[in-house]
């Protein structure tokens, strides 16, 4: 029987671009080579699509865009194509098809359902959220109301417009009464805490909405809450698996952002969490309540606080978490006993399985 042909995309015009390219690097070199066939696509900070044939490290350190034999190449929307149409020097083009697509891609046009529309619209199965479950979980002010409608407790939360901005006044007097400080004030679609600001008066909290809108045209400010910061990740389609729970150290103390995730050697995670067995059974539970009210499929990251009297406020569902060796994902999927390889393998078969795919 002939491998399966598994394109692994990576790079984009997300300000995520650089983690972006090494989780596409260990998703690659974990990829069961006995069972597939890996084509990588790259997509470079201006949006340039190019199949790339060099090293997996290339990918990693950021070379692969310079690679001489790289072939501009684009994702066809027509299901008759199956795949990537590339163009030579000579301009001929030449089908690229493969059975599935593995988005190694986080953040803005990566996991926001951008560029799931596209995999739909192509017929081509693919790892991780659809486009609507994709869309809302990036929405921090959706995913409030979805999860809040389904009896899932978050943060007491205040969203902003972008034509509120004239009366800022107003709102900000709506958010103090309404919410304590400190608040955190979040672009309402953005990944990795990127222009996520805490904020402890007035004049702080006007400059962190300037500071957010530079993200986003919509903002979402939240009470602050005092608790553990966890992660669970959830893996499955109709009947979802959680993970143990992780507990998140950041570096900084005061907010688990961009740099603390991927560039503070100090931040560390500890797993499983220091907290009870009752307590872990618990966000799990939730997590897989979450996922399914978000409706999730494949995998997804949901991050919690364990609050001090025991309350567990879900704060945010990530339907493309990090893949690097050292992301939360992965490590707590290793915990369960799953390796780097056999993660892979059941994302694929769990797209392949979505789109009624005979695999076998």
């Amino acid at each position: 029987m002939s491998k399966i042909r598994v394109a692994v995309i990576f790079g984009g015009k997300s300000n995520e671009h650089d983690v972006s390219l090494v989780s596409a690097a260990h998703i690659a070199r974990s990829i069961p080579k006995d069972k597939y066939d890996v084509v990588c696509i790259g997509i470079t900070k201006k949006g340039h699509w190019l199949k790339y044939i060099g090293d997996i490290d290339g990918i990693a350190d950021g070379s692969w865009e310079t690679h001489p034999d790289n072939v501009p190449c684009i994702l066809s929307p027509d299901p008759v194509d199956k795949g990537f149409i590339a163009v030579g020097e000579d301009g001929e083009c030449q089908r690229v098809r493969v059975d599935v697509i593995f988005p190694a891609l986080h953040g803005k046009n990566g996991e926001d359902g951008t560029i799931q529309g596209i995999f739909q619209m192509s017929e081509i199965p693919f790892v991780g959220c659809d486009l609507i479950s994709s869309a809302d979980c990036m929405d921090k002010d959706v995913t409030h109301t979805i999860l809040e409608a389904h009896g899932i407790h978050t943060a007491k939360w205040v969203t902003v417009s972008f034509s509120q901005l004239s009366s800022i006044d107003e709102k900000c007097a709506e958010m103090e009464k309404k919410l304590k400080y400190p608040m955190f004030v979040k672009p309402a679609n953005c990944g990795s805490s990127v222009g996520v600001s805490k904020v402890r008066d007035l004049a702080e909290l006007k400059a962190g909405i300037k500071t957010a809108f530079a993200h986003d045209k919509k903002v979402v400010v939240e009470e602050g809450i005092v608790g553990m910061e966890c992660e669970c990740a959830v893996m499955g389609n109709d009947e979802p698996f959680a993970s143990t729970v992780g507990e998140v150290c950041s570096a900084n103390g005061e907010l688990y952002d961009y740099d603390a995730k991927y560039n503070n050697a100090q931040s560390r995670t500890i797993i499983p969490a220091r907290m009870s067995g009752e307590n872990i059974e618990k966000i799990r539970k939730i997590a897989v309540s979450g996922y399914k009210a978000m409706g999730c499929s494949g995998l997804a990251r949901v991050d919690f606080f364990l609050c001090p009297d025991g309350e567990v406020i879900l704060n945010e569902i990530n339907t493309l978490p990090g893949h690097t060796p050292i992301s939360m994902y992965p490590q707590l999927m290793e915990h369960e006993g799953m390796s780097p390889a056999e993660q892979e393998d059941r994302l694929i078969r769990l797209a392949l399985e979505r789109a009624d795919v005979d695999y076998e």
